[in-house]
């Protein structure tokens, strides 16, 4: 990939955002791909990796605040975010109240269209019992991964944020067209959950926004290719900083 000279001038902020029933960890692999001229910044949300895990506080309004307060606290804005699945739902959500926190949004198997019919779809795999059943060990991860918070607390929490998603979405054609930070919304060709119909119908609505499939590349980001992934961010980033001289 060609880099402009501009990107040694001075570096360029990512704010790495993960999954559901993930961590900041999930995305550690980008921190190490992305070039070293990029600062890149990582958090965990409320209720993940150990944080205490508040039913009432665990919404996506809540982690889009989050977003939010990172970035002001750290002082990063502008920033390019970088969400993965509910990361990038979180961040489109906080840019619709506060663009001027971002430069640009790269978003990867974020799903877009939420009924509850779509939740219910969603939230049937949040069983722990049927999850020990067929993952055991993806179940044993994941209880490591969020101690002290007990599982079966998280998964519950997690449903609960889903079917709010179903009944009242926060990202609407209508929102999104307000929305003038640039996007890029990337989703895999064998994507089940973001599924490449909607998101490129959702993308059509952003006014600044790019749409790209990635071919045969399911939902889960372990199964895409790193130097794809980091390609596209980059490739991004550059055109909107380019853009922007």
């Amino acid at each position: 990939m060609r880099v402009s000279r501009h990107y040694f001038a001075m570096k360029h902020t990512i704010l790495l955002l993960h999954g559901a029933l993930a961590t900041e960890a999930q995305l550690k692999f980008l921190t190490r791909e992305l070039p070293p001229f990029y600062e890149v910044h990582s958090f965990s949300f409320g209720g993940h990796g150990g944080r205490p895990l508040v039913a009432s506080e665990f919404t996506m309004r809540q982690f889009a605040q989050e977003v939010k307060q990172f970035i002001m606290k750290n002082d990063l804005a502008p920033v390019h975010a970088f969400g993965y699945s509910l990361g990038g739902y979180a961040a489109l959500t906080a840019a619709l109240t506060a663009p001027e926190l971002f430069s640009s949004i790269t978003t990867l198997g974020t799903k877009l269209d939420w009924s509850p019919a779509l939740a219910a779809l969603e939230t049937r795999w949040l069983n722990l019992e049927k999850m020990q059943e067929k993952v055991p060990e993806f179940v044993a991860k994941l209880e490591q991964l969020h101690a002290p918070t007990p599982l079966p607390d998280l998964l519950a929490a997690t449903a609960a944020l889903l079917r709010s998603l179903g009944e009242s979405p926060l990202l609407t054609p209508e929102t999104l067209g307000t929305l003038e930070v640039p996007v890029q919304v990337l989703v895999g060709e064998l994507d089940k959950t973001a599924d490449v119909d909607a998101s490129r119908y959702f993308a059509d609505h952003l006014p600044r926004a790019t749409f790209e499939i990635i071919m045969n590349t399911p939902h889960p980001i372990e199964k895409v290719n790193p130097d794809l992934l980091t390609n596209r961010i980059a490739r991004f980033v550059e055109a909107v900083q380019e853009d922007m001289v």
